[in-house]
């Protein structure tokens, strides 16, 4: 068995999860299998196959984890050799038959870029969403820390108790939100994302989480941000050490890294039709 270790924009992407007729991040996975002739056209899927986790359609990830049997020369690079470029594989490790890469991850991180211009910028903010207030976010996030029965907060029934770690911090208009915990029941990392975000605005009220985590239902439930800025950054499986692949690693960066630049041109470009709108709306 041997594990790998992914790393995917999945803005393009309809999920982890093999679906038909749309892409998916394990869609590609098993089709570069195929290509590779390591996965039999017949076969749904390779034996003793296991992900670490089925990220929703457009989350992004950097440590999502496979784990299957497969040739000892399937190497990240050759796995790259039939992915797209929005998919890198960059590491890997020899593991024991018995392997399974959701039951054996002790711990998973998600990272979540929020938009979140603080009170008393200087400019507004580009969407025209209120400003925040990052006390109020802290105490937000403190007060939703911890062991707690989350039932409010997923549309799942069963598997709502977590015990939780949970941090922010500032950097420029954007606030970073950090969640780990051993597993995470179905849009529990947004929901909190989106509680933070209505506390630290002012549009509710701390005591509105203490109604969130207690024993009965809220109606309605918290919204669910969106899912583009959620990235599964960690995921801890002890005894295990993957070793990085320096050339696969080095692709990811060249794609990523073109990504980021045509992002961020778009970004400037957008920035400036927005600002030349305010000052017209400003002039009128």
């Amino acid at each position: 068995m041997r594990a790998f270790r992914l790393a995917y924009d999945g803005r393009p992407f309809y999920g982890f999860q093999r679906q038909p007729s749309v892409p998916t991040v394990e869609g590609a996975l098993f089709d570069a299998l195929r290509a590779l002739s390591i996965l039999p056209p017949e076969a749904n899927k390779p034996t003793g196959y296991a992900a670490a986790g089925r990220t929703d359609a457009g989350v992004s990830a950097v440590a999502q984890t496979v784990a299957f049997e497969c040739p000892e020369w399937l190497s990240p690079r050759a796995l790259n050799s039939e992915l797209p470029a929005t998919i890198r594989v960059w590491a890997s490790a020899d593991v024991d038959a018995d392997f399974h890469a959701t039951h054996d991850a002790a711990r998973r991180e998600y990272v979540y870029e929020l938009y979140a211009p603080p009170n008393g910028t200087a400019h507004r903010p580009l969407d025209g969403r209120p400003t925040i207030d990052d006390n109020r976010a802290a105490d937000a996030v403190d007060a939703l820390s911890g062991h707690h029965d989350f039932h409010n907060l997923t549309p799942d029934d069963t598997g709502t108790e977590r015990d939780i770690t949970a941090s922010i911090d500032r950097d420029g208009d954007v606030l970073v939100l950090t969640v780990a915990a051993g597993g995470f029941p179905r849009h529990f990392v947004r929901r909190l994302v989106a509680v933070v975000q209505a506390v630290a605005s002012g549009s509710k009220s701390l005591s509105w989480i203490e109604s969130l985590l207690g024993d009965d239902a809220v109606d309605p439930q918290p919204q669910t941000a969106s899912p583009e800025p959620l990235v599964l950054s960690a995921v801890a499986y002890p005894g295990v050490d993957f070793e990085c692949d320096s050339r696969a690693a080095a692709s990811g960066v060249g794609a990523f890294g073109k990504r980021a630049r045509d992002a961020f041109v778009g970004h400037r470009v957008s920035t400036t039709l927005a600002d030349h709108l305010n000052d017209a709306e400003d002039n009128l």
